[in-house]
């Protein structure tokens, strides 16, 4: 190892936890203020408070398949019914959502980190 940065493991956690919680937080309220349709609002409700457990540390490897499930199917959407190519010119690609994906599989592997209320609850 070229540095010990391994001591700060459950600092990177807690990034990634606070970082993923935004986006998931910000799509699902937009998704729940919007009131498009049903499909939306459970969706837009599940984000919202799949961020708030994975900002606060709470259940954060339910949280994780949560957010895993949603990312399959928005890529499975993007590709299979829309046709879009993983990076586009015109529009977004598949790559950001590849991306969102891979760090919610973190959260499922490695779970919250001591610096979260499944550490403090003993989950």
């Amino acid at each position: 190892m070229l540095l010990p940065l391994n001591t700060f493991q459950d600092y990177g956690l807690l990034f990634l936890r606070i970082v993923l919680g935004s986006i998931f937080f910000i799509h699902g309220w937009s998704k729940v203020k919007a009131k498009t349709s049903k499909l939306f609002m459970f969706l837009g409700i599940a984000e919202t408070l799949g961020a708030a457990a994975s900002i606060t540390g709470f259940l954060t490897q339910f949280a994780g398949i949560g957010f895993s499930l949603i990312m399959f199917g928005a890529i499975y959407m993007k590709k299979f019914k829309w046709g879009v190519n993983f990076t586009a010119e015109d529009k977004t690609g598949w790559e950001f959502d590849s991306l969102v994906l891979a760090a919610a599989i973190i959260l499922i592997l490695f779970g919250a980190g001591s610096i979260s209320l499944d550490s403090f609850l003993h989950f």
